[in-house]
């Protein structure tokens, strides 16, 4: 049974940087993909970025600005937010799936974190 556990997010400033982690357990081999999703209350959950064994996909939205990393031997990810705005605050939620190709559709994975939240203020 795969098991996230999302850290890092806080309040921050308009135009800082803030990295959030998620660790992962039961993560039986390599072919998992891993991916950061986000919500504000009454929208859609939002897929930003995600990495597989055989790359990377980004959001358009957020392209340039947030990054991804992947900690091989811990299981761990994660994300690198810059140039932050107002408009990033959300929930942010670490997500799974057996696959080596990424998707940013929210649907297509069956592992998430408990999420960790994110203000960002002008």
């Amino acid at each position: 049974q795969v098991h996230l556990v999302e850290s890092g997010g806080g309040s921050v400033h308009a135009g800082e940087s803030l990295r959030l982690s998620c660790t992962a357990s039961g993560l039986t081999d390599d072919n998992w993909a891993l991916a950061w999703f986000r919500q504000v209350p009454g929208k859609a959950r939002e897929g930003l970025i995600c990495i597989a064994r055989v790359g990377t996909l980004v959001n358009d939205r957020v392209k340039g600005r947030f990054t991804i990393s992947r900690d091989h031997p811990t299981n761990a990810v994660s994300l690198q937010m810059n140039n932050l705005t107002p408009e990033d605050t959300a929930t942010y939620y670490c997500a799974a799936r057996q696959k080596t190709t990424c998707v940013l559709n929210s649907v297509s994975y069956d592992s998430w974190g408990q999420g960790t939240h994110v203000t960002v203020s002008s």
